[in-house]
């Protein structure tokens, strides 16, 4: 009986290895997460624009390429608030959607990883007026699949993403302010905006 268990639990750990790295496979994880970080730099003077922590919501899609390699594609949305010379910019959209890759080590139940992706940011003031821009960003993270079962998973991650932003880029800009006179928030000297989210979610597979 004893050795019957012990075969048993053998095929139920392979089985479970087997789902998360099997060529082919389709992995789909929803997300919440925390988001900290982020400071815009004037050019022109000591001004500083300091993103406010705050939450964010994401989607991951994984393609496995191999057995330790998964094409990765993420979205991940937030809105955070930001202080400006004493007055403050509420509902600051920032959307990141990028494609790259996951290295998993080897593993049963519980598979360590690395990613990196790249793709681009979108910064967007949700305030009548107020325009929208674009940036190239990338990320690179690392984290924990956790494989209960063949179908259904937990992914714990702290990921990193950098949003290029290019010297005298003006952002936060309005095109009708109350006065009539357009006019932009800030002009970025040319450096990375970085923000990080430690990310928690449930992975799905097909």
């Amino acid at each position: 009986m004893r050795n019957f268990v012990v075969i048993v639990a053998a095929v139920l750990a392979a089985s479970t290895s087997l789902a998360q790295t099997i060529p082919g496979a389709i992995t789909l994880t929803p997300y919440g997460s925390g988001s900290f970080g982020g400071t815009f730099e004037d050019e022109e003077s000591e001004l500083s624009v300091k993103l406010e922590d705050s939450s964010a919501l994401g989607l991951i899609l994984n393609y496995q390429n191999s057995a330790n390699t998964q094409y990765e594609f993420i979205y991940s949305q937030l809105s955070t608030d930001t202080n400006v010379s004493g007055a403050i910019l509420s509902d600051i959209n920032m959307q990141y959607l990028q494609a790259g890759g996951t290295y998993q080590f080897d593993g049963n139940k519980v598979l360590p990883f690395i990613s990196a992706t790249l793709g681009g940011t979108r910064v967007d003031v949700d305030e009548d007026g107020y325009g929208s821009d674009t940036f190239f960003g990338f990320s690179i993270g690392g984290g924990f699949q956790i494989a209960p079962s063949n179908r259904l998973g937990l992914r714990l991650e702290a990921r990193a993403f950098g949003t290029l932003v290019r010297s005298g880029s003006s952002i936060f800009c309005v095109s009708a302010p109350g006065n009539g006179t357009a006019g932009c928030v800030i002009t970025v000297a040319g450096d990375v905006l970085w923000q990080v989210q430690t990310m928690a979610g449930f992975v799905f597979r097909f």
